[in-house]
């Protein structure tokens, strides 16, 4: 009896999982869930526990044991998306960031995609001139500390602060200065909302960078908009184009390939379409090779909207972070981090980007979206725009260059944090400290050889023939063989369809009017007949033939 006891324990157990899901603000969300939970389940709890109701603009992310990035896909169960063992890490972060987020109806949604967006200055995500780089810092300083108090805020106290990659004592005092005198009064609530109205006229707003190459392997950066899709290399927007031009890219790995197509496909569906009703399953298959199948499973942006203009309830309590100074939080670092570069090896995968998002364009039979919160204001902040063209072929849009730290490596993220006791947790990452003692020469080396491609070119070179040069050659062989079957089926409906026409004596009527044209009637007496005959005389003389014999 106690054996069974303690079995029937062991089976509970093995059927629940726990999950660790790091929030906006850097806080913790832990439960524990059950083996064949949903993504949905998950989400669902994480809203609850934040009083979240317009919901739909957030995601759940997490990083696969490669490194590579994914979105949590609700309809689906969660072990079986993580490919690897529990206890699970993840992150909520924006997915679809809202074009007017002072169109949000309840401020502590606002209040979340201003912790994101702030994280994206952080990283180098959201690229912006000097001066309006110093705003938005001034910005965070209202929203987070308060009014200027000289008993509190003593000479030089932005620089305690870390608000980009990096940044210079001319641009710490010029943030001091909006601080102290242009901003005195304002309450968190109006320095998060001018924030983001500020942050949203610039041209990598809401940017989800995919690290790429261009067609003559030059290093670039691919990201979706709410209107078309942006492709920046340096300190330029090269491209900005709506969803009807397609560009070629090249995708590091397959994985990487994988991800940026299904982030293509949600993005188009979560913006363009007019009802969720309208989502089809998009497919990257062709007639040579086996792809991917995929379906948006949520709600689209103007559905959002408008559930949003029902929401009744009294303004749920929030509670704001306080900032602290970078000096004395180990969770603050400067520059990118490039010391966790995956070892695996990078592959180039070419890419169309509109490649099965055409589907999703002829389902929806409707033009781009427009509403109180989408409207024309937020089309003209990035330049005169008509379709399939580009607002400014090099439109400069930052004094650095784009280079964010968690687009050219993956946000990566603990995987099983009770085993690292010695790491320093840097924005959801776990660092050794043999990782962070690692030269600056060895890092700027590292960047050098993925913005020049020269590793992957070498390894590309020099590599010997491997288990997937033959998976690629069985998937060539068998592209082929399904290109010869689909010939010989298509030959054969055709014949039937000849045989029908002429030899049958249906009466119906498409069959009647494509025998009654002149074309059908020439082919029939001049062509068909005549090797009618001959293959019946041909019968005939083998029936004899056999006969004799």
């Amino acid at each position: 009896m106690l054996s069974r006891l303690m079995s029937s324990s062991t089976r509970s157990l093995d059927r629940e999982c726990n999950c660790t899901v790091r929030l906006l603000d850097d806080s913790e969300y832990t439960c524990t869930i059950q083996r064949d939970a949903k993504g949905q389940y998950l989400f669902d709890l994480i809203c609850h526990h934040l009083n979240l109701l317009e919901k739909d603009y957030f995601g759940i992310r997490y990083v696969d044991p490669d490194k590579q990035r994914h979105w949590l896909e609700f309809s689906k169960s969660i072990p079986k998306q993580m490919k690897s063992q529990p206890p699970f890490t993840m992150c909520l972060r924006v997915k679809f960031y809202p074009p007017d987020p002072a169109a949000l109806k309840e401020e502590i949604t606002r209040y979340l995609v201003f912790l994101q967006v702030k994280r994206d200055l952080y990283h180098g995500r959201l690229l912006c001139k000097t001066s309006d780089a110093a705003l938005l810092a001034a910005y965070i300083l209202q929203a987070e500390i308060g009014d200027y108090d000289p008993g509190k805020h003593p000479e030089g106290y932005s620089s305690k602060f870390q608000f980009f990659p990096k940044h210079s004592e001319k641009l710490e005092r010029r943030i001091a200065e909006i601080h102290k005198t242009e901003l005195t009064g304002q309450s968190p609530e109006t320095s998060e909302l001018n924030f983001l109205q500020r942050a949203q006229m610039l041209e990598t707003y809401g940017v989800d960078p995919h690290p790429c190459k261009d067609v003559s392997g030059n290093p670039a950066f691919l990201a979706f908009t709410p209107f078309g899709f942006t492709v920046l290399q340096g300190n330029r927007r090269v491209h900005f184009i709506k969803w009807k031009v397609i560009l070629t890219y090249f995708a590091p790995t397959p994985e990487a390939c994988k991800h940026l197509w299904k982030c293509g496909v949600e993005n188009q569906a979560f913006y363009k379409l007019e009802k969720s009703s309208q989502v089809r399953t998009v497919s990257s298959s062709n007639l040579f090779f086996k792809g991917s199948r995929f379906r948006y499973s949520g709600k689209v942006a103007k559905e959002v909207m408008e559930q949003s203009a029902k929401i009744k309830r009294d303004p749920p309590e929030i509670h704001r972070a306080g900032m602290v100074p970078s000096r004395s939080c180990p969770s603050i670092t400067h520059g990118p981090r490039l010391t966790s570069v995956p070892r695996t090896r990078r592959r180039a995968v070419h890419i169309s980007i509109m490649e099965g998002l055409e589907s999703l364009r002829d389902s929806a039979h409707s033009t781009p979206m427009r509403s109180v919160s989408y409207g024309d204001s937020f089309m003209s902040t990035r330049g005169q725009m008509v379709d399939g063209s580009e607002a400014s072929t090099s439109a400069v849009i930052s004094d650095e260059s784009y280079s964010p730290s968690d687009s050219v490596l993956p946000t990566p993220v603990a995987e099983h944090g009770a085993e690292m006791p010695l790491a320093r947790h840097v924005n959801g990452a776990t660092r050794s400290i043999d990782e962070e003692n690692e030269s600056e020469e060895s890092r700027e080396r590292q960047v050098r050889e993925f913005r020049s491609g020269k590793r992957a070119q070498h390894k590309a070179k020099n590599r010997q023939p491997t288990s997937s040069d033959a998976e690629e050659l069985n998937k060539f062989i068998l592209s082929v063989l399904r290109l010869f079957l689909v010939t010989i089926g298509l030959l054969f409906v055709l014949l039937l369809l000849l045989i029908v026409l002429t030899e049958s004596d249906l009466d119906v009527a498409f069959l009647r009017d494509i025998r009654k044209t002149p074309e059908f009637q020439q082919f029939h007496f001049e062509y068909f007949c005549p090797l009618r005959r001959w293959f019946a005389c041909k019968l005939r003389w083998m029936g004899g033939f056999l006969v004799s014999k």
